[in-house]
């Protein structure tokens, strides 16, 4: 909000500061936020310490600016919102009766003889602040002057005269939002031009100053964010690196995960060398991190959100979440569809697209099957009574008889059994969905394209490559932040003999 050099002189009267006309003579340019942040590597493990209150306060101020950046800078569509209580809630009513209540009193006192002026004075002066947080430094005129205009002092030795201009300084005050606000907001200004009532105006005025700090903010946000993007890996290894030195303890979940990987892995191992002839007991198995940690990234796919998860996924959770839950729907309709083609593909072979007619069937009834309150059995139900009618229709139009009874039935009964532990069909679309999954982490972040899609996926085959390309981007992304942790963890976990060196802990894995 530089200031206009080309505007109106300076005015140290508040009849010379209200008789300004055109809002036009003050450009209107958001503040842009300073930030900054340095490479750091993340140093050997601390000892163990005690943790005081405020060092773990400091920890949790760190992971939310951290969590901040990193949604700012991933997600396009970030933004700050305004929102405000339900008015029928609780906390809504409550909040309406105290607002009115204050307003109510203002209203009183000003109409008393002579008036009362000291909370209207309060007022004027979070006004003034609030203003003065729009101004970026350099805006020393316009400062100077919403200073000498709203000087609280100045006003409350008026009002022990009787001689407050209330009037005055609620015209000077939006005339000054006019030339701060964003042009979104001109309309919002009209209105309190508009309003005579002084007590319903300053409430107005408050109301869009809250509008306008909003504004502030997602301007600040859209200038931040490609600082962010540039420099997010050093920023975010930094800020987690500030976490751990002050809370030793936040890597403890993602050790547990990274050994969880480890032991899956020996017991793959193990069971290969079991059954593999000649194999030498004796010798210790060769595990690679890289697989390791993929198959760690794996498990996030399946992961029950319920349980917290590791700490160095947290800025993603949200993403993981949904990248699940949309898994397991794509999983569903490739169970429909492979389902439907065994019992029925003979009637449906010479029918175009069909699968993709199965798809549009399944996908409504689907959604929403991430909530509580969802009963996947009666959406199966559903879907198979819908497929039957579709294959019948489609016999009918080309003169062949429909399915029988039992077929409708068997049809209806194996769809709805996909929500059974250990379906076999479920299983075997499931371990396709995770090879295609585990082939995609085994490209090079730098390839573009996508591994062959398995059998009895092709009915799902774009959303897949959609859903993986955006899993990939996260997890590339995630081992780029937070390699040197990882090689640190596996390092102790996998060769706990051998030393540790600073350059050790600086290699990222890729």
């Amino acid at each position: 909000l530089n200031d206009d050099q080309n505007s109106d002189s300076d005015s140290s009267r508040l009849s010379e500061s209200t008789a300004s006309s055109s809002d036009s003579e003050y450009s209107r340019q958001s503040f842009n936020s300073d930030s900054s942040s340095k490479p750091s590597s993340p140093a050997s493990a601390s000892p163990p310490k005690i943790i005081t209150f405020d060092e773990l306060m400091a920890a949790a101020r760190n992971l939310t600016d951290l969590t901040l950046a990193h949604e700012i800078a991933v997600n396009a569509n970030f933004c700050i919102k305004h929102e405000d209580f339900p008015q029928n809630s609780f906390a809504g009513t409550v909040k309406q009766i105290v607002h009115k209540a204050f307003w109510d009193r203002l209203e009183s006192e000003l109409n008393e003889d002579p008036p009362e002026y000291e909370h209207a004075i309060k007022l004027f002066e979070e006004i003034k602040e609030i203003l003065l947080s729009f101004l970026t430094p350099g805006a020393n005129r316009i400062q100077n002057q919403i200073c000498e205009v709203l000087d609280t002092d100045l006003i409350r030795q008026q009002a022990e005269h009787n001689a407050v201009d209330i009037h005055g300084l609620a015209n000077y005050i939006i005339n000054t939002m006019g030339k701060l606000c964003a042009p979104v907001r001109d309309n919002d200004i009209k209105q309190l031009k508009a309003t005579d009532n002084i007590v319903e105006l300053l409430r107005q005025i408050f109301r869009v100053l809250d509008l306008m700090k909003v504004d502030m903010a997602n301007y600040t946000i859209q200038n931040l964010r490609p600082y962010l993007q540039r420099n997010l890996v050093d920023y975010e290894r930094t800020k987690f690196q500030e976490i751990l030195e002050e809370t030793p303890s936040a890597l403890d979940l993602t050790t547990e995960w990274i050994k969880e990987s480890i032991e899956d892995e020996l017991s793959s191992v193990s069971d290969e060398s079991s059954s593999s002839p000649g194999a030498d007991s004796s010798s210790k198995p060769i595990i690679s991190p890289t697989l390791v940690l993929n198959n760690s990234y794996l498990k996030l796919l399946q992961w029950d959100y319920r349980k917290t998860i590791p700490e160095t996924l947290i800025t993603d959770e949200v993403r993981l979440q949904e990248l699940r839950e949309k898994l397991n729907q794509l999983k569903i309709i490739a169970c429909v569809c492979l389902i439907t083609n065994n019992m029925v593909g003979a009637a449906i072979v010479d029918v175009p697209d069909f699968a993709d007619q199965l798809k549009r069937i399944s996908v409504p009834l689907l959604e929403g099957m991430n909530k509580k309150t969802f009963d996947l059995k009666e959406a199966l139900n559903a879907i198979g009574v819908q497929i039957c009618s579709k294959v019948n229709r489609s016999l009918t139009e080309r003169g062949l008889p429909t399915l029988n009874e039992e077929m409708q039935s068997n049809l209806m009964g194996q769809i709805a059994h996909i929500v059974e532990e250990n379906n076999p069909v479920s299983s075997l679309i499931d371990k396709r969905i995770q090879f295609f999954m585990r082939s995609l982490l085994a490209l090079p972040s730098f390839q573009k394209c996508m591994p062959t899609m398995p059998g009895g996926l092709s009915v799902i085959q774009m959303e897949m490559e959609f859903v993986g390309s955006q899993y990939a981007s996260i997890v590339n992304f995630n081992k780029q932040v937070y390699g040197p942790f990882y090689a640190n963890i596996l390092r102790k976990l996998l060769f706990p003999e051998a030393p540790m060196g600073k350059a050790e802990t600086e290699t990222p894995i890729s």
